[in-house]
C-alpha cells in the first residue's frame, strides 16, 4: 500500500490525502490495479470509460484516429497523471479515442461515481476528493487551450515554437515527450516538412536540439 501511495502521492486528485486514510480510501472507492506491457492496448476506441485511471508506473499514450486511420497524438502522461475522468465526468457512452501504454506500466483503476459522490458513510476524504477532481479538470482545460492555440498556428515554425513554449519551464533546455513521428502527430503536420524546418531553424540560430531535447536561443 505504501508503494501505491508512494507513486500517487503527486498527483493532483490526491492532494491533502493522509497516508492514514490512504488504504481505507481506495477500498471505499473500489479501485483496482492492473499491469500492462509496452503497447498493450488499455482501451480501445469505443469502449464504455466510466473510471479514472492513475498511473502507478510507466506510461500511457492517447491517440485520435480519423476516418481514413490517420492517428494523432493527443498527449502522453506518465507516473500519477491520470486519464479517462473527462470522457466518464461527460458519461460519454464510448470512448472516441484510444488509450495504449507506452512503456510497461501498472494502472490504478477508481469508479468516477464514487470518487465525486460522497458515500453513506460520509468519508472525511470524499469532499477533498470532489474539490481537487474539479481543480484538475480546471487544469486539463487549460492544457487544452494551450494546444488549440499551438494548433492554430499558420505554419509549420510557428506550431512548433508555440509548443517548444509550452513545453519549457525556467530551464534553458528541455526534453519534450515525443520522437520526430509523434511530434508531427501531436502538430499535426507532415514529417517531412517538420524535420526540414527544424534544421533550418537550427541553421539560423534559432534552436539547439540533440534528439529529444531542445534549446530556445532566441
Amino acid at each position: 500500500m505504501k508503494k501505491i501511495f508512494d507513486a500517487v502521492k503527486s498527483s493532483p486528485l490526491f492532494q491533502g490525502i493522509a497516508f492514514s486514510n490512504f488504504e481505507h480510501m481506495l477500498n471505499c472507492l473500489s479501485s483496482e490495479s492492473s499491469s500492462y506491457k509496452k503497447d498493450d492496448v488499455i482501451v480501445m476506441s469505443g469502449d464504455t470509460i466510466n473510471f479514472v485511471g492513475v498511473i502507478l508506473s510507466g506510461g500511457v499514450k492517447i491517440i485520435k484516429e480519423d476516418i481514413n486511420g490517420r492517428a494523432a497524438i493527443l498527449t502522453e502522461l506518465g507516473t500519477s497523471d491520470i486519464f479517462g475522468e473527462v470522457f466518464a465526468c461527460a458519461n460519454i457512452s464510448q470512448s472516441p479515442v484510444t488509450i495504449y501504454a507506452s512503456l510497461d506500466s501498472e494502472i490504478l483503476f477508481i469508479d468516477y461515481k464514487k470518487i465525486v459522490t460522497t458515500c453513506p458513510s460520509a468519508c472525511p476524504f470524499h469532499t477533498r476528493l470532489i474539490e481537487n477532481m474539479l481543480k484538475l479538470m480546471a487544469y486539463k482545460t487549460l492544457a487544452l487551450n494551450q494546444k488549440i492555440e499551438t494548433l492554430s498556428k499558420r505554419t509549420t515554425r510557428e506550431k512548433l515554437l508555440s509548443f517548444f513554449d509550452s513545453q519549457r519551464g525556467p530551464a534553458k533546455k528541455f526534453t519534450i515527450p515525443y520522437n520526430r513521428e509523434e511530434l508531427a502527430h501531436y502538430l499535426c503536420v507532415d514529417r517531412s516538412a517538420m524535420s526540414n524546418e527544424l534544421c533550418k531553424m537550427r541553421d539560423e540560430g534559432l534552436i539547439a536540439f540533440k534528439k529529444n531535447t531542445f534549446e530556445l536561443l532566441k
